[in-house]
């Protein structure tokens, strides 16, 4: 089994269309108590990059909401859609780059507001940086053999364009 090591800052200070596959197969560890931790593996990510990209939040410009996509690579980004599903992301980059990676599932849960309601990921975790917090971070785990992209789902108000990007990574073999 290979050793479990917290991911550090270089890894997530790059650009997110290769943190974004990178992601698959990492651990996400979350806990209230670290010494009973929680461990959930990343299985399906999407990539979303910076101001030009019209699926972006940061399409729109620096504003409260967007605040922390600002910040340096490693930061959680989480926000609230439709009034009842809190997203996980996590930002990449460098500072005043906004970009950031959208965990959408992780082993055996599928679906954004499914694996933050399993993890009880809210508002509080915004902000946290998985590079030096007690209460969540990311670990080196499984190696993914095969992976496959397509389109992003549920932006069709970007349009044809950005809809279209292969920015969504899912795992098919560990």
């Amino acid at each position: 089994m290979k050793e479990r090591t917290r991911i550090n800052r270089d890894f997530f200070d790059r650009d997110v269309l290769d943190v974004a596959p990178d992601l698959l197969g990492k651990r996400i560890v979350i806990t209230g108590n670290v010494s009973n931790p929680s461990g959930y593996t990343i299985t399906e990510t999407e990539a979303y990059r910076g101001e030009d990209d019209l699926a972006c939040h940061a399409s729109k410009g620096r504003t409260g909401r967007t605040a922390t996509m600002y910040r340096h690579g490693g930061v959680l980004y989480v926000y609230l859609v439709y009034g009842m599903h809190w997203m996980l992301n996590i930002v990449t980059g460098s500072p005043g780059e906004p970009q950031a990676v959208l965990i959408r599932g992780v082993e055996g849960i599928s679906g954004p507001g499914r694996l933050t309601r399993a993890m009880e990921i809210d508002k509080k975790h915004n902000g946290l940086d998985l590079c030096t917090s007690p209460l969540i971070w990311l670990e080196d785990c499984k190696t993914v053999k095969t992976f496959q992209t397509t389109p992003r789902i549920g932006i069709d108000y970007a349009g044809p364009v950005w809809k279209s990007k292969p920015w969504r990574f899912v795992v098919v073999d560990f």
